[in-house]
């Protein structure tokens, strides 16, 4: 396999998974980290996370409406928490398989892209 590139993710497309699709373990998660660094692996191994702190509540929310056109575009739905008035987490995991999926990696680096 080649390892994947922030690049490489950001142009793939996220594909339908209703369940059958192998788990990435957090062994294998290694390369897509390593293409999605301010991402962080959960201790259960079952999903990513990501936050930001921004300038203020308007911005914050802003940036959770731009990342949920694009979940909705990529039909590839994160956990968004937004607390503090300022602080966005985005978490990512595949619900159909209970665990990580290339999708969530794809989709980290496209949310990566419009939180630059």
């Amino acid at each position: 396999m080649i390892s994947p590139t922030k690049n490489s993710l950001c142009h793939s497309k996220c594909f339908p998974c209703e369940g059958g699709v192998p788990v990435i373990s957090p062994q294998e998660a290694g390369p897509f980290l390593a293409a999605v660094p301010e991402w962080s692996i959960a201790a259960d191994g079952k999903s990513i996370q990501r936050q930001w702190k921004l300038k203020n509540f308007v911005s914050s929310l802003a940036f959770c409406n731009q990342i949920g056109e694009l979940a909705e575009a990529e039909q590839h739905h994160p956990d968004l928490h937004l607390t503090g008035y300022r602080h966005v987490q985005a978490v990512l995991t595949t619900h159909a398989i209970n665990g990580l999926s290339e999708n969530d990696f794809i989709l980290a680096a496209k949310i990566d892209a419009i939180g630059s």
